[in-house]
């Protein structure tokens, strides 16, 4: 009975101990399955959210294919007329030319009718008798030989100025009396010297009002150079009199008051291409021979053109506009003005090139004249006013 009892209790122990055995592989393995249950709910939560993504594409991308189809279909937007101000457009190039296409046309329109009623009048030797009215006498060149006193006044004025044997107040009125009689005179031969022409004499006082105007700067700047150099402070010792040395090229002197008062650098203003006065004007470094007769060719093809046009086109115009004028016949006078309006400005625009563009460019060249800048662009002001101002910067 006790050696049943012993096997019986074996029994249990054995039992026992395999239970707790089971029970602790069975948590084991629970233990080990809950993170890989927590890494498959992950993967299928990642899955999920991936699979709602690309549903969402596929409907965006679906939603954009019906919206380009629906555009590729449609033929009509919310937009403004070009013309418009709200449209933003601003590109009317075309515009312009098909303007200056008409223009080209209509001036060749009117051109081609003035040879069909009035013939060639183009004749080089009518313009040298406008010129030459009696070969033997030529006033207006005479003129122009005597417009050399006015300056050598002006120059022998300054000179005494600057040694101080004329005071300020005489030097003043000197100046005055020369200028006067420089403005009074030219105009007193051509209004009484009946062998003068009206081209010639045209010419004669163009000269001599842009010589009053160059010998007005050169009193006023020589007179500010006399101010300048009395003052003893040394904030003025570098003065207008001297100025900076970026406006000259190494090789040229700087000119000093009262070193500027000789006959070289009065008339070497007198020649340049400028009305105001400075003691060291700009120098370009050379000539450039290819500059200057390309300059050359202009001027002379522009003279020639703007004599024909005014043989062929102004004068026909001018003498069948002399019978309204005399009636006062208003509507045929307003006719004619209208058809000078064209070729004037064509004569206008032509010489405007000849002369600020080609003249004085070919001027500047040949006493290598450096500052350039005859005219702005007038072309391009806003408002029509405004074009002489911009057009007068030379003066």
């Amino acid at each position: 009975m006790m050696g049943d009892a012993d096997k019986t209790g074996a029994l249990t122990r054995r039992r026992r101990a395999t239970l707790q055995s089971m029970n602790g592989i069975s948590a084991a393995v629970c233990k080990s399955s809950m993170p890989a249950d927590s890494n498959r709910d992950g993967v299928l939560r990642k899955r999920d959210h991936s699979l709602e993504t690309t549903r969402c594409k596929s409907k965006t991308e679906k939603k954009r294919r019906r919206n380009d189809i629906s555009e590729r279909l449609s033929c009509h937007k919310t937009q403004e007329s070009l013309l418009s101000s709200a449209s933003g457009y601003s590109n009317y190039r075309g515009i312009l030319n098909w303007c200056v296409v008409m223009l080209v046309l209509s001036n060749a329109r009117l051109f081609l009718e003035n040879l069909l009623r009035y013939g060639v009048l183009v004749d080089p030797i009518q313009v040298v008798s406008l010129f030459l009215k009696d070969p033997y006498s030529w006033p207006a060149a005479c003129l122009i030989i005597v417009c050399n006193v006015f300056i050598l006044v002006a120059l022998y004025t300054e000179r005494q100025l600057s040694m101080g044997s004329f005071s300020e107040r005489v030097g003043f009125v000197v100046h005055c009396i020369n200028m006067a009689v420089m403005l009074t005179f030219p105009a007193a031969v051509v209004l009484l010297v009946p062998s003068i022409t009206p081209v010639g004499g045209a010419f004669v006082l163009g000269n001599y009002t842009i010589l009053f105007l160059k010998l007005s700067s050169y009193r006023d700047v020589n007179m500010w150079c006399r101010e300048l150099s009395t003052v003893k402070a040394k904030k003025l010792a570098r003065s207008l009199s001297c100025p900076s040395e970026q406006h000259f090229n190494r090789s040229d002197s700087q000119v000093c008051y009262p070193g500027n008062l000789t006959i070289r650098d009065m008339y070497y203003f007198v020649f340049a291409p400028t009305l105001c006065y400075e003691l060291n004007f700009p120098r370009s470094p050379k000539i450039r021979m290819s500059f200057l007769l390309r300059r050359l060719f202009e001027m002379l093809f522009f003279i020639q053109m703007l004599i024909g046009l005014t043989q062929q086109w102004m004068i026909p115009i001018i003498q069948s506009s002399m019978k309204p004028l005399e009636d006062m016949d208003l509507s045929r006078m307003t006719e004619r003005l209208l058809r000078l309006a064209v070729p004037n400005h064509l004569l206008w625009l032509m010489f405007f090139y000849w002369f600020f563009h080609s003249s004085l460019n070919f001027s500047a060249e040949l006493l290598r004249f450096g500052d350039r800048q005859f005219y702005n662009d007038w072309w391009c002001v806003p408002v029509c006013g405004c074009v002489y101002v911009v057009y007068e910067f030379y003066v």
